[in-house]
């Protein structure tokens, strides 16, 4: 009989492929923290309202809480400690770091996943609420109202976004200066 609660699965974890059986109403979030180590992720609101779990799932962000592991079947998933080379820190990482976007640090996780998933999404010429209508052939200005626009969705209890918004503002700068 066959058991049609449980799927296989195949996901990509910040460069380990992990084949599994897991349960059909399983999070993604409860997946990679549960089965497979990986706690960076964290497990803030579990409604999908904190971003704290955020997560990169085959280049864009996505809250892992609110995404069930068999719609990740075969994704390549990053998470912050995925993020790292061999014992450094990525740049946005680094960034963070130096210039205190962080205290607490349960949100951090969240908070610098979301930051790569956006400065992709600048990059790729993707507009905000508060983009400018007036030039729709060209990649919007990064500046503080569009990076806390766009990472709005992750929440710090804290309240290190000064902080956080200087880090992202200088990581994308230093990506523009080196492309």
């Amino acid at each position: 009989m066959t058991d049609h609660t449980r799927s296989e699965l195949s996901l990509r974890v910040d460069d380990t492929t992990h084949r599994m059986s897991v349960d059909n109403r399983r999070t993604l979030l409860d997946v990679l923290r549960e089965d497979l180590g990986r706690t960076g992720p964290k497990k803030g609101c579990d409604r999908g309202q904190c971003g704290a779990c955020t997560v990169l799932c085959d280049g864009r962000r996505i809250v892992s809480c609110l995404t069930l592991a068999v719609a990740a079947d075969g994704a390549v998933v990053t998470t912050v400690d995925g993020l790292a080379g061999e014992g450094d820190l990525s740049p946005i990482q680094e960034a963070f770091v130096r210039l205190d976007g962080l205290q607490c640090g349960f949100c951090t996780p969240g908070q610098i996943c979301s930051a790569v998933g956006m400065l992709a999404e600048h990059a790729a010429g993707w507009p905000s609420a508060v983009t400018a209508d007036d030039a729709p052939d060209r990649a919007p200005e990064l500046d503080a109202a569009e990076v806390r626009e766009r990472m709005s969705g992750n929440l710090c209890r804290c309240g290190a976004y000064p902080s956080i918004v200087r880090a992202v503002l200088e990581t994308a700068a230093r990506q523009e200066a080196t492309s």
